[in-house]
């Protein structure tokens, strides 16, 4: 297996569930991106497709058994040479043989040569998922170093539906070219809430206030925590992108909908990244039925502040933990209403009221700036009290809606961090490295 002047050598496992024909996607993906790819399947994969497909996709020939080609030494060769191996459906079987070290195939034997980063995608009934013994499994896995992607939730076989569903290949995909860059896995046991997306504050059934976010930022930011080991829940407003693989979404449209979910998944969270954006204001008064053109000046729509979710994460954990909190050690101080209090509310609109969880070590903000970039960022991070706030300036086909980012992460107590323009998941990375040297 020799790989091409700009791609890697992957290793496809394919093991035996209903979702194999899937792993067919995520082999074109590969190969397209011209990296050199050999499918392993088990001997029970292949009653789902046939090694003819697997061989006829890849270009690479196709053995399940350690006695085929045995003179090439394929059950050590292959885990040896690879720069990545994902199995992808990875069943309950597969998970429980590579979690004890069983070698009874050429898949099996691989994953114990291979000295290379591991992903594993997954797929299999809700009941084998949540079972003690399958979360037994992927949790030795993950505490070896090996990438487990929670399943997605969806259709099953039949008419089942639940968690256990093999996640979009495109979205797999795209955590193995997270992994395949090398980050170190440092947020592996880390809980963290991502927002993002931007909300909608209705005028009527018809109309909105809204903005411009894409959403684009917030899932590079959910993918790669994923791909560094992370446990991900994706606050999602108003997103028309596909669930990142192995991560929890919660799909909210306004500004009161997205507090109320951020501060439910905040709780025992280690890391909060609030990169969605959120209006600050909405309609003081929301319409029941669509406001009809009438002749003369339309009435006046007045508007009133939604809650500031990033100054009240940062109030709270000022008021959990004082001075020993990291913003507060750092110089930042939480956001303060028009008295100068501490902006936390004893309610929301929607009745809900303060939580008891522990609050988390890290908080992100993000600052979208059009003018005075800098100057508005540093005041933002001190009135905020979060420890990172990433500033990037919009507006002319800058940051949304673009694949690419250029941003500074002005940090509490420490130098600003350039984020030249790249990719998105340039800036992700950025901030996941700030953030872990903070939990360290």
């Amino acid at each position: 297996m020799t790989p091409t002047r700009s791609g890697q050598n992957i290793v496809l496992g394919v093991s035996g569930g209903i979702a194999a024909y899937k792993a067919c996607e995520l082999l074109r993906l590969f190969t397209e991106s011209g990296h050199e790819v050999r499918v392993v399947p088990t001997r029970e994969a292949l009653k789902f497709v046939g090694a003819p497909t697997w061989a006829a996709l890849s270009g690479n020939p196709v053995a399940a058994e350690v006695w085929d080609d045995v003179h090439e030494v394929p059950h050590v060769r292959i885990g040896k040479r690879a720069d990545l191996v994902v199995v992808a459906p990875a069943t309950a079987d597969l998970l429980a043989k590579a979690a004890h070290g069983l070698a009874g195939d050429l898949l099996t034997n691989t994953l114990l040569t291979a000295t290379c980063p591991v992903v594993f995608a997954p797929a299999m009934h809700t009941e084998m998922w949540q079972h003690p013994a399958t979360r037994a499994n992927v949790a030795t896995l993950r505490s070896r170093g090996a990438v487990v992607i929670d399943p997605a939730v969806g259709r099953l076989t039949g008419a089942d539906t639940g968690p256990g569903r093999l996640p979009d290949p495109a979205e797999i995909f795209q955590v193995c070219l997270r992994v395949l860059r090398g980050r170190p896995r440092d947020l592996a046991g880390q809980k963290i809430v991502v927002s993002a997306g931007g909300t909608r504050e209705a005028i009527d059934p018809v109309r909105y206030i809204g903005n411009r976010s894409s959403g684009l930022q917030g899932y590079a930011l959910a993918r790669t925590a994923v791909a560094r080991g992370a446990e991900v829940t994706l606050v999602a407003a108003n997103v028309a992108l596909p669930d990142p693989a192995g991560v929890t979404v919660v799909r909210v449209e306004s500004a009161t909908e997205l507090r109320e979910a951020v501060l439910d998944a905040s709780e025992g969270a280690d890391v909060v990244v609030m990169a969605a954006a959120v209006a600050d204001f909405r309609p003081e008064t929301r319409h029941e039925a669509k406001i009809k053109k009438t002749d003369g000046e339309p009435d006046p729509i007045y508007l009133t502040k939604n809650p500031d979710i990033l100054a009240e994460l940062g109030a709270r954990r000022q008021a959990a933990f004082g001075s020993a909190s990291g913003f507060a050690e750092s110089g930042g101080s939480a956001d303060t209403g028009a008295a100068g209090g501490p902006v936390v509310e004893s309610g929301s609109a929607s009745g809900r009221g303060s939580r008891s969880g522990a609050s988390p070590k890290v908080i992100v903000g993000f600052a979208a700036e059009t003018h005075d970039v800098l100057a508005n960022g540093q005041a933002k991070l001190a009135r905020k009290g979060c420890d990172l706030l990433v500033v990037n300036q919009v507006g002319e086909g800058r940051a949304f809606g673009t694949p690419d980012n250029a941003a500074t992460v002005l940090v509490a107590g420490g130098d600003p961090v350039e984020v030249p323009l790249g990719p998105k998941e340039d800036v992700a990375d950025a901030v996941w490295d700030l953030v872990a040297a903070r939990l360290s």
